[in-house]
């Protein structure tokens, strides 16, 4: 095969691994945004909190993977569930800027305590075979395709779960409408514990995955904001936007780092921002998020 075509092919299907990690973290920014109208500003942070147990439990105590994974899911939820019931839900109606800023205090807090108990290094997580395969001359490593391949099933789990399961279709009518939801026996506040759970969880993994591809460091938690774009540009209120959304984004990533990076360095780290305002000048609720009608 060419090899243009060989190296386009590599760097899209990079890009589509990577950004299906970054759909999975998203998916966990729209779950809160929908249910409580908060932008968690604290996600990257759950997200490398996540990674650095993983991580601990593993190569520290010992533990198999499977076994780490697992109680690091656990932890996951404990930490939503205590952000939501000790920090967020006193904060009750009070005005939505002030409830993004305490999880921008949220932030520093979370990653002050990383630093304090695993200090500034980054730290090696090979838990997948680093080795290439090649497919008719496109190499791809294990570790890309095991993210994306566990990615995928996890979107494809999240979707069937919001459309068939009982507390899914309890979290989309609280997002759709909070206090009809309520006059039909749901709690909204249980939901609002369950989107923050359900947050940590998948920012979680997406920590152990990216961990796995870049190491685990105090900086995985710009994943985060690496993440915003596909949020905004998949629009704040849709799933399906915030999985095409991450999509969209590692795919840009990779292929600004392959074919723009030799003439502009670093253009990869701003390129789904610039994208990112281009779309919002059409389009500013995002690809699919809802336009907000206001009588004046």
């Amino acid at each position: 095969m060419d090899s243009e075509f060989l190296f386009f092919m590599q760097m899209l299907l990079s890009g589509l691994s990577m950004g299906s990690i970054y759909a999975l973290v998203a998916l966990g920014f729209v779950l809160i945004y929908k249910a409580t109208s908060i932008l968690n500003l604290a996600q990257g942070e759950f997200l490398m909190v996540g990674a650095y147990i993983c991580l601990s439990i593993t190569l520290d105590f010992g533990l198999n993977f499977f076994a780490s994974f697992m109680l690091t899911m656990v932890f996951s939820v404990i930490l939503g569930l205590a952000v939501e019931r000790l920090v967020l839900r006193p904060l009750i109606g009070e005005p939505i800027i002030s409830v993004i800023m305490v999880t921008l205090g949220l932030t520093y807090i979370l990653r002050g305590v990383v630093i304090m108990i695993w200090g500034n290094d980054i730290r090696q997580f090979n838990i997948f075979p680093e080795q290439p395969v090649d497919f008719w001359g496109v190499k791809l490593t294990y570790l890309y395709l095991y993210s994306l391949g566990i990615s995928l099933v996890l979107l494809t789990v999240f979707a069937i779960f919001f459309k068939y399961a009982r507390t899914g279709i309890f979290m989309r009518a609280v997002a759709d409408h909070q206090t009809a939801a309520q006059s039909m026996g749901i709690s909204v506040r249980g939901v609002f514990a369950m989107s923050w759970c359900i947050s940590a969880v998948v920012s979680s993994i997406g920590g152990i995955l990216v961990g796995n591809i870049a190491g685990v460091g105090v900086d995985l938690s710009y994943i985060g904001l690496k993440v915003l774009p596909a949020v905004i540009l998949g629009g704040l209120d849709s799933i399906l936007g915030a999985i095409i959304g991450g999509l969209i984004v590692g795919i840009l990533e990779f292929l600004s780092a392959g074919y723009l990076d030799p003439y502009i360095p670093a253009i990869n780290e701003v390129f789904p921002f610039i994208v990112l305002v281009l779309v919002l000048m059409i389009k500013p609720y995002g690809l699919f998020g809802t336009e907000e009608i206001e009588r004046v």
